[in-house]
């Protein structure tokens, strides 16, 4: 299938996968520091997924010249190693669905971020989705919990892990475009798999954890869940996906994610005010503005 083409029922269908997943993530997130720590979660998170796709890196790792191995640290250290601690962070104050919901913003700082540092030209209504998506989740947080300062506070970590998405983004399609979606995935865990793994066992309780506490390995079991779907196995299908189809159909995952996020805070009983669903339609009115593209001009054959 060439890219850009209609999607047919199989991009739907990972699509919708991809929608699911993700945005069932953050309730993942909550259930793994019920026994463990911001800290752990994130290094567990990592680990478990370096795990799973260690059997590829070895045959990978050969298809990458050494200039370009820098590229792939930064693309671990910021797209892969610091998020999930960064949301775990997040997740001990903020609900799962806020999570989810600040995640969406992620379109938005990778507009910005291309802009400013890639030399990425833009619309003005491009622009002014970024600054309207902003807005959006400045009120989002103010407005959750009585604006408890607290609380936007470590809503912040769930912004900061959105423009690492963000920078990630950009240094793949900048640097990495050329190499397909399993050496990017199995490589870029390498470089940060193996220091979690240390530090997991060497830097913190996470041991004692499971022998302690008799929950543990259950909310394991839901971390190792998140590693394996929510990380490796859907990081490769996104990247499959927009190599069949396009960035703009793959990119509506985005909008869907948040409604996923939100479901699952309801279920478990998380509260949600009248006055959080204007400003998250605030905030994909904003994303939605910041992703639009240009329509192509009409040839002259065709006006006709």
């Amino acid at each position: 299938m060439k890219a850009d083409s209609k999607p047919q029922g199989i991009h739907w269908l990972a699509l919708s996968l991809l929608v699911i997943v993700w945005g069932s993530s953050f309730i993942l997130i909550k259930r793994g520091l019920v026994s463990f720590s911001s800290m752990e979660v994130g290094a567990l998170r990592i680990a478990i997924s370096f795990l799973v796709l260690s059997p590829f890196v070895l045959k990978h790792l050969k298809k990458v010249p050494r200039r370009k191995l820098g590229y792939f640290i930064l693309a671990g250290v910021i797209g892969n190693g610091l998020p999930p601690f960064l949301f775990a962070k997040a997740q001990t104050v903020i609900d799962s669905y806020m999570a989810g919901v600040l995640n969406s913003l992620t379109p938005l700082f990778t507009l910005l971020v291309g802009v400013l540092f890639f030399g990425i030209r833009t619309r003005w209504l491009n622009v002014l989705g970024v600054i309207i998506g902003l807005g959006g989740a400045i009120g989002l947080l103010t407005a959750s919990n009585g604006a408890q300062l607290n609380n936007v506070w470590y809503g912040l970590f769930a912004v900061a892990a959105a423009v690492c998405y963000a920078i990630n983004m950009n240094l793949v399609k900048q640097y990495l475009s050329g190499f397909d979606a399993l050496t990017i995935t199995s490589v870029v865990f390498m470089f940060i798999g193996i220091p979690s793994l240390v530090y997991l066992f060497a830097g913190t309780g996470f041991l004692n954890t499971l022998a302690n506490d008799s929950e543990a390995w259950g909310n394991l079991g839901y971390i190792a869940i998140l590693a394996v779907l929510g990380t490796a196995v859907a990081m490769i299908i996104h990247n499959w996906l927009i190599k069949q189809t396009s960035a703009l159909f793959t990119s509506t995952v985005t909008y869907l994610m948040p409604v996923v996020s939100i479901a699952w805070g309801l279920v478990d009983g998380e509260s949600f005010l009248v006055a959080y669903l204007l400003w998250i339609i605030v905030i994909l009115a904003g994303v939605y503005m910041a992703n639009k593209k240009r329509k192509p001009a009409v040839s002259a054959k065709n006006t006709h």
